[in-house]
């Protein structure tokens, strides 16, 4: 079940980076939801490969084709099969990786599990992978959609430049205004000009993602072992060179003491139970309470580098390892709907869970 995620709204991803196609089944996705391949294509362009200066010039349409699940534009309560033929391999720029374990990949890892490894762009442990989770989150955000609920994901930091506002003082619709996915403009400017000059010295650079959901009823998440916070996590540390994650006032939170850091509840004007403060990131005791939940992801520097680096073969012997192929500067711009899917993903199944917990 390594490649299973969900316990009533569930995928299954398959494919391989260099391999014929990548691909999800949905399963637990309700009927009569009208959605269409259009808005699932929508996700996956924010996604593909190519789309600007600052990501790798592979060129995949990633247009996505819907072979189950679907009956005049809805669902039917079937299993969702959704494939993205891949097209524009060149296994031939990874020949010289065949025998040789790359610094900070999962070649070595792979190796000791398997005992083989599929070397042609990493395989399956490529992030090619998550074009299938993207497709799958795009599904489940329409269904969100029905429950009020949006997720806004953007890049907040580039290496040491890190956008200062908080995001209730940010204008989210304007994250995909800029390349680099980061709603304040004079920031995103800077961003773009450090993830160039890595790209120029044939490095990389890594930073953050921040995410926002809003609209999320209070009493989503289980209370001991699959909290929603706990959840949120793995599907965010399950996405490739994902380092790090936070929600609320995580680490920041340490700095305070109890009667800064609380809290209090009070009633609104309309009747709702609310918070003044929201340092607990929407979730108490592991499930939501009404409030934002926000958090954010590390992502690590892209770990494939065009400069020589030291490292040994699969025989064990020191060998020096230069780099080649199409390679993104700094996954974060296409790390955006990534993190955008998986949260999309993780709420989806909570929602149908919830039908389950009373009557």
């Amino acid at each position: 079940m390594s490649n299973t995620y969900g316990k009533l709204f569930r995928i299954t991803t398959f494919g391989e980076s260099h391999g014929a196609a990548v691909g999800v089944i949905v399963d637990g996705c309700p009927a009569g939801l009208e959605v269409n391949a259009a808005e699932i294509q929508h996700a996956l362009d924010r996604r593909r490969p190519g789309q600007s200066k600052i990501t790798t010039p592979r060129q995949e349409e990633d247009k996505v084709t819907i072979l189950s699940g679907l009956f005049e534009d809805r669902t039917q309560g079937t299993p969702i099969a959704m494939v993205v033929n891949n097209k524009d391999q060149h296994s031939h720029d990874y020949s010289h990786i065949q025998h040789a374990f790359r610094p900070s990949h999962a070649d070595y890892t792979y190796t000791a599990k398997y005992g083989s490894r599929d070397y042609r762009g990493g395989g399956r442990s490529s992030a090619r992978e998550t074009v299938a989770r993207v497709a799958a989150g795009a599904l489940a955000a329409k269904l969100l959609q029905k429950y009020g609920i949006t997720i806004k994901a953007y890049v907040s930091q580039v290496g040491m430049i890190k956008v200062s506002k908080p995001y209730t003082e940010l204008d989210l619709s304007q994250i995909d205004a800029n390349i680099v996915r980061c709603p304040d403009g004079a920031t995103a400017a800077r961003m773009i000009s450090l993830i160039e000059d890595a790209r120029d010295s044939l490095d990389t650079i890594g930073g953050v993602v921040s995410c926002v959901i809003q609209g999320v009823p209070a009493g989503l998440g289980e209370p001991v072992f699959d909290k929603l916070h706990a959840e949120l996590g793995k599907a965010m540390l399950s996405i490739n060179a994902v380092k790090g994650f936070e929600y609320g006032s995580g680490f920041e939170g340490v700095k305070m003491r109890g009667s800064q850091h609380n809290d209090e509840f009070y009633t609104d004007a309309e009747g709702n139970i609310r918070t003044r403060t929201n340092h607990s990131g929407g979730i108490q005791g592991g499930i939501s309470n009404g409030q934002d939940i926000y958090f954010n992801v590390a992502f690590k520097p892209v770990a494939t580098i065009l400069q020589p680096q030291q490292t040994i073969n699969d025989t064990g012997e020191d060998i020096t390892l230069t780099g080649k192929g199409r390679h993104d500067p700094c996954v974060l711009p296409r790390a955006v709907p990534i993190v955008d899917a998986m949260a999309a993903l993780v709420l989806a199944d909570f929602m149908m869970r919830q039908q389950a917990n009373k009557l």
